[in-house]
């Protein structure tokens, strides 16, 4: 059996599918990875096989700095990143008007990339990350079945009566005005008919006889796969697709001398990070640095981009590196500050790791209203909120006994059934073990 992966050159969105792909790999079957040459290190650490199929001007292989990236491709990140100084709607505006040339960069060169590849490789399966539109728009046109991956909050697929790129929800500490609300709104749909029109374009010039779609944005797989827990979808009245939840699909990491030997001190620590993109808001991390030292706690921060000098003094009692192996530590914190990404949210909730969501852009703000809905942890504005506030936030959710519990009750469901065994089951009708 063979099965065939297809994700953007960029780690945050690599290492969930190559983690899904785990359970095929362990099955025995070959799994073939179709990316950019950026991850080719991760595809590797992983024991599985790369072919060439980069889907977009940039390219992330664990930290995201413009000064690595080719010029057009700086010069929006360095727009993005300065959108999100200005706040919820400023930066969901900016990422809606920059969707028409990062989101299908090349469609028909790279929809017939993709179809060599299927025929290079053969699968008898196909995973592909739901934000490869271009991928997908060959496998849709050409009749090709996959699972469709959605990484993030549910509404990065938007259903009925949604717009692809604005929040259906949004933390009680973001309070934007309904006239910037609405502009927003018929901004997003104004690009999702344009994205449309692209679309049907390209799949017309793939195969002239190609139907229309109405949304681009809105169509999917045969079964969606979200990467996600059920239990932070439960209440928000959105009706899905076929589909099942992952949960989350917690990756190995590798041995790490330095991180063991802090480990042994079994002293409490909160865990930080912003990702790979977002850790540029140095700003941000040093008040947050700031709330935990007020707290006295230790802290285990991945800087990324930062320069660790910019969170101020750091505690002898502290790690701080630019990039930390987050499983392993959510494994052993009392809590979590995070930007809202998804690999954050899924491998902290699905290791019962309450959290402290500092949401900057996309769909980090329905997380984020998820989070706060679930009751498994804060939400705060990160343009807003000082260090008192974030120190109040943390303390908060360390003290919380009932989220604490829930959270523990979803880890065990979670070590009951993984996300790579469940999308097996969900793919190929069998169990890993059958």
């Amino acid at each position: 059996m063979t099965l065939l992966v297809i994700a953007p050159d960029y780690a945050s969105h690599l290492l969930p599918l190559a983690t899904i792909a785990t359970a095929w790999r362990d099955a025995g079957a070959d799994v073939v990875v179709a990316t950019g040459p950026a991850t080719d290190p991760i595809v590797r650490d992983f024991g599985l096989r790369r072919v060439d199929l980069p889907l977009g001007r940039g390219s992330n292989a664990g930290v995201m700095r413009p000064g690595e990236q080719p010029r057009d491709e700086a010069a929006s990140l360095e727009g993005f990143f300065d959108a999100t100084r200005r706040g919820m709607v400023p930066t969901m505006a900016y990422q809606a008007r920059e969707r028409l040339t990062d989101l299908m960069w090349d469609p028909v060169g790279r929809a017939r990339r993709t179809l060599e590849v299927v025929a290079e490789v053969s699968p008898d399966a196909i995973v592909v990350d739901h934000l490869a539109f271009s991928a997908r728009l060959a496998l849709q046109t050409a009749g090709i079945p996959y699972g469709d991956v959605v990484l993030g909050h549910p509404s990065a697929l938007p259903v009925a009566g949604e717009v692809y790129g604005y929040p259906p929800a949004w933390p009680a500490a973001f309070s934007p005005e309904t006239a910037e609300l609405e502009e927003l709104r018929m901004l997003c749909a104004e690009v999702s008919r344009r994205f449309t029109d692209q679309w049907n374009t390209a799949a017309r010039e793939l195969d002239p006889a190609a139907s229309g779609i109405p949304d681009a944005f809105a169509s999917h797989g045969e079964l969606v796969l979200y990467n996600y827990p059920a239990a932070l979808a439960e209440g928000d009245g959105r009706t899905l697709p076929p589909h099942a939840f992952l949960g989350s699909t917690r990756r190995d990491e590798g041995p790490d001398t330095d991180v063991e030997r802090w480990l042994a001190d079994d002293e409490p620590f909160v865990y930080v990070s912003f990702g790979s993109f977002l850790s540029v808001r140095d700003d941000v991390l040093a008040r947050v640095a700031d709330a935990l030292r007020r707290l006295g706690l230790r802290a285990a921060i991945a800087t990324g981009a930062t320069d660790p000098a910019a969170l101020g003094p750091v505690p002898s009692n502290w790690l701080v590196r630019g990039f930390l192996p987050q499983v392993r530590l959510l494994g052993r914190a009392v809590a979590g500050v995070t930007h809202g990404g998804n690999n954050s949210v899924t491998e902290s909730v699905g290791q019962g790791v309450p959290l402290v969501v500092l949401p900057f852009s996309t769909d980090q703000f329905a997380g984020a209203a998820a989070i706060e809905r679930s009751g498994l942890g804060r939400a705060l504005d990160p343009n807003r909120a000082d260090a008192a506030e974030l120190a109040a936030a943390i303390d908060a959710v360390i003290s919380d006994d009932v989220a604490r519990a829930a959270l523990g009750g979803i880890a065990r469901e979670q070590r009951e059934g993984s996300g790579p065994a469940i999308a097996y089951t969900a793919l190929t009708g069998t169990s890993e073990s059958s």
